[in-house]
């Protein structure tokens, strides 16, 4: 176009032209501004919670990283419109409205937590810590990267913030207790138990039907006809790339893997630790006494001894520095020799004689024994860096036009061509297609593409790719009475069986509520009762499934019938019984935390409500539709 303008300009009434579109350009922008076009066509904030008003962008970046967390998650690509269907983009807004309401509400108690405080709690969480069980520096930058903080200061002002409402939502309904009457509820429900007499009545009873006519199979066919469509097919190319096929660890030099070796060195050691006891005396005097009886060769179990103490009320155990409570104790102990007693130290809790027993030094697990889990590392790391680099030079294939099996082969690769696949991962034969790679995910991507279609590179598990290529569909259609005529044929005769054996049931049901015994009719047709006297609702080990469901849906001494697979039972519930209430049952300390959860979550929820109600909440709907796109929404 830029060209074009070009061109035309270069004529008197090519400029009189480009002149007039600039002046009307300019007259525009005078008279509607441009400001709008950088200040987000005049929309800064989504929404106001009292004094807080919720940014545009701030918006925008809360649903980007929930839509690609869901996208890692599901391992597939979520589109802006699958994502407002599922009302990620109102769950988004609701949390940010949440968090606003409560961070105020924190704010006006005079909550807050220190730097200290906010430090502490990142150090001690497992998620950051090595190997060695310690805090690593490269875990927690890993992790920042990969949950998408472009800092570590936003990192921590976001957990300070989270911190705090915990601790505010704790104070509210952190002891939420489950009320009796729900729990006596729940051991009634799972707890009952009932005993029932019952027969099973085969399908063998059942003289075999004949062959149906041409006409009643026709009629039987076209009533039926969707039981024997033939599904949609797709001819799918597919090409999946693995890490764990790319480097092997066996292959990792030992030069390598010494030079990680050496460079994280401190992840394969233990810091010395000693082996503590303490007496705390309550005055100086006694402390002092104590430890010139020491210094003259009393034991320092004697000495414990007096104070009533035994060996186990003085050790400390063997502790590293840093896993001493008070800082003060822990540089006396590492000031004394093995054996030594220390001088009185005067602690929180009063005068101290330390002793130091056994000390471990600091030791370094040798190479030899880390070798192969350095050399997996190295491998994991390389994998998935070859992944990643075969991912880049595939895509690039792919972008210049190549199909799916020449851009694989142009890497040495071999995509896999699936003449036939339904939406339920079977060919035509019927038979589940081997080996799909996330098989879930990727046959939902193939069903919801098309031929031509350039799909999105699917991510799996082991952090490796998959890509397909749609070539041909063949549409679902309805299967031809000769075609399916054997299963037809088939499918009319079991039909004609069990629509027999129910009325059969139904005539043994009456009989038993007629006053006959369970026993008595099973007799009568060469058949023998049982009796289940463990029937819950979750199911018997004798009583079919079906029949145990149906047993709680009847009442005591009520005759009912259900199916068995080709069979089926026909049954009597004698009694229920119910044992008395177990407040320490398996099924109680199970299921108390749970619904203390479910509590905890509404009292909170009501909280929430009732702190927005006192803030006030607006909502700009034009801002949000601006940022999630879609038209007008309720």
């Amino acid at each position: 176009m830029l060209e074009g303008m070009r061109r035309a300009s270069k004529s008197w009434l090519g400029k009189a032209v480009v002149t007039i579109l600039f002046s009307i350009l300019i007259l525009s922008f005078a008279v509607w501004g441009i400001g709008d076009i950088f200040r987000g066509i005049g929309v800064s904030n989504v929404a106001r919670v009292g004094d807080v008003e919720i940014s545009t962008e701030a918006y925008r970046t809360a649903y980007q990283t929930q839509l690609q967390n869901l996208q890692r998650e599901s391992r597939r690509a979520i589109t802006s419109d699958q994502a407002r269907a599922a009302g990620v983009d109102r769950a988004v807004l609701s949390r940010l409205i949440s968090d606003a309401a409560l961070d105020q509400r924190a704010k006006s108690l005079g909550l807050a937590m220190g730097e200290r405080d906010i430090a502490q709690v990142i150090v001690n969480d497992p998620a950051f810590h090595g190997a060695t069980g310690q805090f690593d520096r490269q875990r927690f930058n890993d992790a920042l990267r990969e949950a998408g903080y472009p800092n570590e200061q936003r990192f921590v002002q976001e957990q300070r913030l989270i911190y705090v409402r915990r601790e505010l939502a704790l104070s509210i309904a952190g002891e939420a207790n489950v009320p009796q009457v729900l729990l006596e509820a729940v051991h009634q429900y799972d707890a009952e138990t009932r005993s029932v007499e019952f027969f099973t009545l085969p399908a063998s009873k059942i003289d075999p039907a004949p062959a149906p006519t041409d006409e009643a199979l026709k009629d039987y066919y076209e009533a039926n006809k969707a039981a024997f469509r033939a599904p949609e097919y797709r001819r799918v190319a597919i090409l999946a790339v693995s890490p764990a096929n790319l480097v092997d660890p066996q292959r990792i030099a030992d030069a390598d893997a010494r030079a990680v070796y050496g460079q994280s060195k401190a992840r394969f050691s233990q810091p010395e630790r000693r082996d503590v006891q303490q007496i705390v005396y309550p005055n100086e005097a006694d402390a002092r006494a104590a430890f010139e009886k020491a210094k003259a060769g009393e034991r320092f179990e004697a000495l414990a001894s007096e104070r009533g103490l035994s060996e186990k009320d003085v050790s400390l155990g063997l502790l590293t520095w840093g896993e001493f409570a008070d800082p003060a104790v822990a540089q006396a102990a590492f000031a004394l020799k093995e054996g030594e007693v220390g001088e009185p130290l005067k602690t929180a809790f009063g005068f101290t004689l330390l002793r130091v027993g056994k000390v471990e030094p600091q030791s370094t697990r040798p190479f030899e024994d880390v070798a192969q889990s350095v050399k997996r590392e190295i491998a994991e790391r390389r994998s998935r860096d070859e992944a990643m680099k075969a991912r880049d030079r595939i895509e690039d294939q792919r972008t210049s036009g190549k199909p799916l099996a020449e851009a694989a082969g142009a890497l040495g690769l071999q995509a896999r061509i699936v003449d036939a696949v339904d939406q339920f991962g079977q060919g035509r034969d019927g038979a589940p297609i081997a080996d799909l790679p996330e098989r879930d995910e990727l046959l939902r991507a193939i069903f919801a593409s098309d031929v031509g279609v350039d799909n999105d590179v699917l991510n799996t598990r082991e952090n490796g790719y998959v890509w397909f290529e749609i070539s041909d569909i063949d549409p679902a259609r309805d299967r031809t009475l000769a075609e399916v005529r054997e299963r037809a044929t088939k499918a009319w005769i079991d039909e004609e069986i069990d629509r027999a054996l129910q009325r059969m049931a139904g005539d043994l049901a009456r009989r038993i509520e007629a006053g006959e015994s369970v026993e008595a009719v099973a007799k009568s047709i060469g058949l023998e009762a049982q009796v289940a006297a463990d029937v819950k609702r979750n199911g018997s080990q004798s009583l079919p499934p079906a029949a145990a469901v149906r047993a709680f849906t009847i009442g005591t001494g009520a005759v009912a019938s259900a199916s068995a697979g080709a069979d089926r039972v026909v049954f009597k519930v004698l009694d229920s019984a119910t044992p008395p209430f177990d407040g320490e049952s398996a099924l109680i300390k199970a299921i108390a935390p749970r619904l203390r959860e479910a509590i905890t979550e509404d009292m909170l929820q009501q909280f929430i409500t009732k702190t927005q109600a006192d803030l006030g909440v607006r909502i700009n709907e034009s801002a949000v539709r601006m940022v999630v796109g879609g038209g007008e929404q309720n």
